[in-house]
């Protein structure tokens, strides 16, 4: 099961992400190359066969892919908390 992605949570992942888009979307082709090889391998080739902008494919799968990795954080912090 997915994480629930709250409102606070997709509010600070686009204000990181619009500060500055295409370094953002740089930053996430080396950190998910690292994190995630079969993942970063998929984003490239749905960015390659697309008829739409590579570059927007790409985006969209790494703003998801953070989305979700900041969400399923929130939630072991909640887990993993202690008085």
């Amino acid at each position: 099961m997915l994480p629930i992605i709250t409102e606070e949570i997709a509010a600070n992942t686009f204000s990181e992400i619009f500060k500055d888009m295409p370094a953002w979307r740089k930053m996430m082709i080396h950190y998910i190359k690292e994190e995630n090889p079969e993942i970063n391998t998929a984003i490239i080739e749905a960015a390659k066969n697309t008829d739409l902008d590579p570059k927007a494919v790409a985006l969209g799968a790494y703003m998801t892919y953070k989305l979700i990795e900041s969400a399923m954080n929130d939630d072991d912090a909640l887990l993993n908390f202690s008085e």
